[in-house]
């Protein structure tokens, strides 16, 4: 299938911009909502779950639900100091030493977004045991206030406001390598997108086609079991911005690599992905001449922890496009990958039939 890079990095870079950390997901579901206005309708939850519903769907067919989750990790402010800087709780697991000195965006009590620094006491003033490394400095958020009063009055914080990267995407056209923030999950729900959007346009094949965009995944998986009950699907097809470990360890056990396609985990700590399914994707990535990798993963969960165990058993299969440096403030992306997981789920879906279905 035929993909326009222009496109699609457009797509990807008014994802990743959006700001829209677990619980406030309504950017992400902003852009959704544009891109999928001329093929699909869109509902929502007060969770902000982003339910798509092609226009082609006969609600005759077994249901596949796509699902990709809207948020990124991010922070949430719990109070304001005398000095005027914010003290912060995570929404999702950040890499602590990412988090110093990184530039963000704070929402105000107003909906405004202002530019803020997690700061970090500098060394001139840390004790023997923060240099050494003992003992970790205090973060907090400083938005350039003189006092609690300066702050809460004319910047406009409360308590209670998200928190983001400021990040925005670059892409390196000659490399076809993206920069941005919030690539868990923004570069699925890109792929996930442009897979529904192919789909939607074949009216021969058994089974219907929705796609979840769910919402705060990043703090236990939460909004996809309200997806699943709203769907009913017979089957699930997840996708993912999967952490890529290609840049650290045992070359022998690196698994999900930049370049070399989707990643498709047998194992993590929620689930252990169906081995049938799993083989028929990988299989049909194969028969149609497509990269994907496989991997084990001993840290971190998707969706698909909670999906497989609703019902009497849902089969899910997750997709992951690599990306460096995730749960950070920039990640890493190669515009390959995020295509070829695109023609991947094509290609795996358009060969799925209700009896190959019966085998899972």
């Amino acid at each position: 299938m035929d993909l326009n890079d222009s496109e699609v990095v457009r797509l990807v870079e008014a994802l990743s911009n959006a700001r829209a950390c677990s619980g406030f997901e309504d950017e992400t579901l902003d852009v959704v909502r544009d891109f999928c206005e001329p093929f699909a309708t869109m509902q929502t939850n007060s969770l902000r779950c982003g339910w798509l519903t092609p226009h082609t769907f006969t609600g005759t067919k077994p249901v596949v639900m796509l699902d990709a989750h809207g948020d990124e990790v991010g922070l949430m402010t719990k109070s304001v100091r005398d000095t005027g800087c914010l003290t912060f709780i995570q929404l999702g697991g950040y890499a602590r030493a990412s988090l110093g000195g990184q530039d963000v965006l704070v929402r105000t009590v107003d909906g405004d977004w202002i530019p803020g620094v997690v700061g970090v006491k500098p060394p001139h003033f840390m004790t023997a045991a923060e240099k050494a490394g003992t003992e970790i400095p205090e973060m907090t958020i400083d938005v350039g206030a003189a006092s609690a009063q300066d702050a809460v009055e004319n910047f406009r914080v409360g308590i209670g406001e998200p928190v983001v990267p400021a990040t925005r995407l670059t892409y390196d056209e000659r490399n076809r390598v993206l920069f941005g923030k919030a690539f868990d999950c923004r570069v699925g729900v890109a792929a996930m997108l442009l897979t529904l959007h192919e789909l939607a346009t074949r009216d021969d094949l058994p089974f219907d086609f929705v796609a979840s965009v769910s919402a705060q995944e990043e703090v236990g998986e939460r909004g996809v079991a309200a997806s699943v009950r709203h769907f009913r699907p017979a089957v699930c097809y997840m996708y993912e911005g999967a952490p890529a470990d290609d840049t650290f360890g045992v070359p022998a056990d690196m698994q999900c690599r930049l370049k070399r396609g989707p990643m498709f985990r047998y194992a993590d700590v929620c689930m252990i992905t169906n081995p049938r399914y799993q083989r028929f994707v990988l299989k049909a990535a194969v028969d149609a001449g497509l990269p994907a990798q496989g991997a084990v993963r001993t840290g971190g969960g998707t969706d698909g922890g909670v999906a497989h165990l609703m019902d009497e058993g849902i089969p899910c299969v997750v997709s992951g496009v690599p990306c460096r440096y995730i749960h950070s403030g920039t990640a890493i992306a190669a515009l390959d990958d995020v295509e070829n997981s695109v023609r991947v789920a094509v290609a795996a879906l358009t060969r799925l039939t209700p009896e190959v279905l019966a085998t899972f």
